[in-house]
């Protein structure tokens, strides 16, 4: 479990831009479009449940799932077969050695400055989960992203439905105090759908790669040392766009929209294509 349990704001945003989102959908949006005595109405505030139930629970697996921490007893094996690619310093062609922790550094795991503490296969350190984004949390935290499009879309589209159905009613039945409440829900769902959909295209890219955030930055500057030098940089961890995906969500498409790590391994070593 990750020891971040202390408060953190931007935790708390989150958690208040959630929950005002799920009950200005279910009981003004839905509510004054359909009725939540009506099917329609019943339906919808189901299935828009169930979608935010989804994103908060990925989003507290995501908090408190350590992403993954190296053992203190590891040490790169040079001659094991099973793993003939060991990363280097880009400076003198040693191992990676953690000189604030104190040991050499697996595949892909990064030192974290907030953390304090090296990563395994690190993606970022993000703020708004309060803990890094590694190799045990990484599938949480997307599926959360995932589900946070689904439900400010679909929010979105309600706000919309019930903005136009509230129209047609005569002026003074309109009025009240819901229009603030569509304007504030406009103001926060438009430019975060536009956010979300941005970093979920992202990640998506990068899942698809191979890659982690850290990896893709490290990738542009070997791609243009490589270039310079008349040499090619090669991503030895891309197995194919599907290969890339099962390894990160899962082998089953059933479990792609659900927090399993049952496949993920340790995370101290990784398939690679030569």
């Amino acid at each position: 479990m990750s020891p971040n349990c202390k408060f953190s704001l931007p935790v708390f945003v989150v958690a208040s831009a959630i929950t005002y989102i799920y009950f200005s959908t279910v009981f003004i949006f839905i509510d004054m479009w359909f009725g939540l005595t009506t099917s329609p109405g019943i339906l919808n505030a189901i299935a828009f449940t169930a979608v935010a139930f989804m994103c908060v629970l990925n989003y507290v697996i995501a908090i408190l799932t350590d992403p993954g921490r190296v053992p203190a007893t590891f040490m790169p094996d040079i001659e094991d077969s099973q793993s003939p690619i060991h990363e280097i310093k880009r400076k003198g062609g040693d191992l990676r050695y953690c000189q604030k922790c104190a040991h050499y550094k697996p595949a892909r795991a990064h030192h974290c400055r907030v953390c304090r503490r090296c990563v395994l296969r690190m993606d970022h350190h993000c703020i708004w989960i309060n803990n890094c984004v590694g190799h045990a949390n990484y599938k949480a935290f997307f599926i959360f992203v995932l589900y946070a499009v689904l439900g400010s879309i679909y929010s979105l589209v309600l706000l919309v439905g019930s903005i136009y159905n509230d129209a047609e009613k005569d002026e003074e039945q309109s009025r009240g105090s819901f229009r603030n409440a569509y304007v504030i829900s406009g103001l926060l769902l438009v430019p975060l759908s536009v956010a979300l959909m941005v970093l979920l295209g992202w990640h998506i890219y990068l899942i698809l790669q191979n890659k982690t955030t850290i990896e893709y930055h490290e990738g542009v500057r070997a791609l243009y040392l490589a270039e310079k030098g008349g040499n090619v940089s090669k991503n030895f961890y891309d197995l194919g766009a599907y290969e890339n995906l099962t390894s990160v969500l899962g082998p089953s498409i059933f479990s792609w929209v659900c927090p399993t790590s049952k496949h993920i391994g340790s995370g101290l070593r990784f398939p690679y294509n030569l």
